[in-house]
């Protein structure tokens, strides 16, 4: 993208400003679309977004430029303008996004997704439409979406630090809709990898889509969820978004610095329960939130964060990791060129145990047994939260029973980390990985799971 003697005499010239750190980001970002809904192709497009951010730091300030002239003229005019900003001093970040002006080695995947043709992508989509509405005849819409995505990136700085990576995401999304006395029941079923077209070597996306119209048939028996609090069973895989949201930003060095988490100070003291162990890894090969490096140029790493209940460690970008007198823990990332880094997730999750999971569903006299979690809304301050439960079915006598509709689920991510008494041997990645979003910037995350048991959860259900 860039040739490695122009970013030394940009960086040469940031430095001139009287920066104490300069950096160079650059971009070349490729991706591709197709989506049907009701039968139709309703969107196939393609993009490519190019640019560079540069940084430069003085004392407690943050000057910030970006370009999407990658000439010798328009970076050294990006980092002129960072330069100054920085020195304007008063701490902080300022900031400054400059007018448009007048790429890698592939790595970790098979078939690049931009040399398929788009009528490949359009079957795809045709043959999973087909196969959610053989599911039954109370099927009346799905919607069906491809994307693709290669960023390849180059990060330089001051430090003398010169990497490169080239990055490949495929995803495959349906929802279904079906229809009948309960209304309208919606079901979803989506697989997302760091990986090329190679992806439909392995994922059928027939059984995708009769995965989501499954689920929607399943809610029109379902009956209204039930209120109260009761111990909750969460699903290997998916459920994990709970701990994402719940407890992972609260471990976020940047939250931790603001005192704005309730993890704060707490390295070294008991914060679960001692069958739980959390980890941040961004060097899991073909999960969402892979890559051989950060958005700083830090390598991928496998952080503990709880060790056997025990809070281990925080997730740290450079920054602050530098102010630490530490070294980064590969969890600096941006959206884009046009972002700043920020500390975030990569792939986050619970380390299984050694229990059976059908039996720790056995004994559970009564509760509730999550399959699958959808947003909601975490106060990393206090850790409380409330998520709604896309899937879930009722325990009883030690069986699960019937699907349930319409319920959150309400705790506090420190209490939910000490209730948790059962963790089950069936680790599982969520297939869908997600699209994580702080402080207005979006980053692929994964995260998984075993099966496990919390002792007691807020049900917020409909029932009488």
């Amino acid at each position: 993208m860039v040739d490695p003697h122009l970013v030394q005499r940009v960086l040469d010239a940031a430095l001139r400003t009287g920066g104490d750190f300069a950096e160079v980001f650059a971009e070349d970002r490729r991706s591709s679309a197709a989506r049907l809904d009701d039968g139709r192709v309703e969107q196939l497009s393609s993009g490519r977004d190019r640019g560079a951010g540069i940084r430069v730091v003085v004392g407690d300030t943050t000057g910030f430029a970006h370009t999407a002239d990658l000439t010798e003229a328009g970076l050294l005019q990006a980092a002129a303008a960072a330069g100054a900003a920085a020195r304007d001093g008063g701490g902080g970040t300022r900031r400054v996004a400059l007018a448009r002006g007048g790429s890698g080695e592939s790595r970790r995947f098979g078939v690049l997704p931009e040399s398929v043709a788009k009528h490949r992508k359009v079957e795809l989509l045709l043959r999973a439409d087909d196969a959610g509405r053989s599911a039954g005849s109370a099927v009346t819409q799905m919607t069906v979406a491809y994307a693709d995505a290669r960023r390849q990136i180059l990060v330089a700085n001051s430090d003398g630090l010169l990497v490169d990576d080239d990055v490949v995401r495929t995803s495959f999304r349906v929802s279904a809709v079906a229809s009948g006395d309960t209304g309208m029941q919606q079901g979803y079923e989506n697989v997302a990898r760091t990986a090329g077209f190679e992806l439909f070597d392995d994922v059928e996306v027939e059984e995708v889509a009769r995965t989501a119209a499954d689920r929607a048939l399943a809610k029109l028996a379902a009956r209204p969820a039930p209120t109260g609090e009761m111990p909750v069973v969460i699903k290997a895989g998916r459920g994990a978004v709970l701990f994402h949201e719940a407890c992972g930003h609260g471990l976020e060095a940047d939250a931790i610095e603001k005192r704005a988490s309730v993890f704060a100070g707490q390295v070294g003291e008991r914060v679960a329960s001692t069958a739980v162990t959390l980890v941040d890894d961004g060097t899991m090969a073909r999960e969402w939130g892979a890559s051989a490096i950060d958005d700083e140029g830090a390598p991928a790493a496998r952080n503990v964060l709880v060790q056997d209940g025990v809070l281990t460690d925080y997730m740290w970008d450079f920054l602050r990791s530098r102010r630490a007198g530490r070294a980064s823990s590969g969890n600096g990332r941006r959206q884009s060129y046009q972002h700043l880094p920020m500390v975030r997730m990569t792939n986050t999750y619970l380390l299984p145990g050694e229990e059976d999971p059908d039996e720790i569903v056995r004994q559970t006299p009564y509760g509730v047994y999550v399959a699958q979690i959808n947003g909601g809304q975490v106060n990393t301050v206090t850790g409380d939260f409330v998520f709604g439960m896309s899937e879930a079915f009722l325990i009883e006598d030690g069986e699960v029973t019937v699907a349930l509709r319409g319920a959150n689920l309400i705790g506090n991510g420190p209490e939910v980390l000490r209730r948790i008494d059962a963790v089950g041997s069936d680790f599982a990645m969520a297939s869908g990985g997600g699209t994580c979003g702080k402080n207005g910037q979006g980053v692929p995350v994964g995260m998984g799971q075993p099966t496990l048991r919390v002792t007691a959860m807020t049900i917020g259900g409909t029932a009488a």
